[in-house]
């Protein structure tokens, strides 16, 4: 480019003197001023759309307020519907194993010509099983059966196991039964009990010389599991209070776990020893 070309020429026809200006960069740079105005004039133009759609007026909201018309509805009275309860059969009674057992022949001397066929003792031998009554079953041995129900031993109401034609009193005492009452927890609950509420000083601070002294109570049990008639059985002469030491912890014992015959809570008399040692 001659000194006369210069003088006409631009900054960036200077600059771009001898270079490849069909690459881009000297389209760019020439029409850089032109897109600057463009996009001047294109932002100019958004924001005058924003600035006049915000005072455009707007239509007022109808501040009346509205009624709301309802109608009268009448309510019938509601009846829930009735349940019929559940009736749930009892589960079939389980009919008891048999087992072959001879009936126990209770021995009497008499005459040979006296005794009657059905009552001749059965042959010895060990594997005959005694009984109530004689009937055919099972033979097992160490198979146990709960015998037919029989009123005493002999099957007449009389003697031990029977009381007549009568059933047991479940309200009265009983002396005998086929669970015991237990404190909860069970023996080792019930001796910490006594080892913790038990005063073992009381034979002591009586005056009691060295020795043992065994107190021997008794108390019923009853079927909600509560103690009561509490009494000393047998106590030292002198006890040097150890008989009221014994009441007195066993009557603060609580709730014990009741007696059971035949599946039912039951009325038990309880029996406790308990030892004061002096050394």
């Amino acid at each position: 480019m001659n000194a006369k070309e210069i003088l006409q020429a631009s900054q960036l026809d200077i600059l771009f003197d001898g270079k490849n200006k069909a690459y881009g960069a000297y389209a760019l740079r020439k029409t850089y001023h032109k897109r600057i105005e463009l996009a001047m004039m294109g932002t100019g133009l958004v924001v005058l759309l924003f600035v006049g759609s915000t005072l455009l007026p707007r239509k007022k909201a109808d501040a009346s307020p509205k009624v709301m018309h309802v109608d009268t509805v009448q309510l019938k009275e509601y009846k829930a519907p009735e349940k019929k309860p559940k009736v749930i059969p009892p589960p079939p009674a389980a009919a008891p194993i048999k087992m072959e057992m001879q009936r126990l022949t209770v021995p009497k001397v008499v005459d040979d010509h006296l005794v009657k066929p059905d009552e001749m003792p059965p042959k010895q031998t060990d594997n005959i099983k005694v009984g109530p009554v004689t009937q055919h079953g099972i033979n097992a041995d160490g198979m146990l059966t709960a015998p037919p129900e029989v009123k005493g031993i002999s099957g007449n109401g009389k003697g031990p196991g029977g009381t007549g034609n009568s059933a047991p009193d479940y309200e009265g005492e009983f002396l005998s039964v086929q669970v015991e009452a237990t404190y909860p927890g069970g023996a080792a609950n019930w001796k910490k009990y006594l080892e913790r509420g038990l005063r073992s000083q009381v034979a002591v601070e009586n005056g009691a010389p060295v020795g043992l002294y065994t107190v021997v109570v008794s108390f019923l049990v009853a079927k909600d599991g509560s103690t009561s008639e509490v009494k000393v059985v047998s106590a030292p002469d002198p006890d040097y209070g150890t008989a009221a030491e014994a009441v007195r912890v066993i009557e603060r014992s609580g709730k014990w776990n009741p007696a059971i015959q035949n599946g039912r809570p039951v009325i038990y008399r309880e029996k406790q020893r308990i030892t004061f040692k002096v050394e």
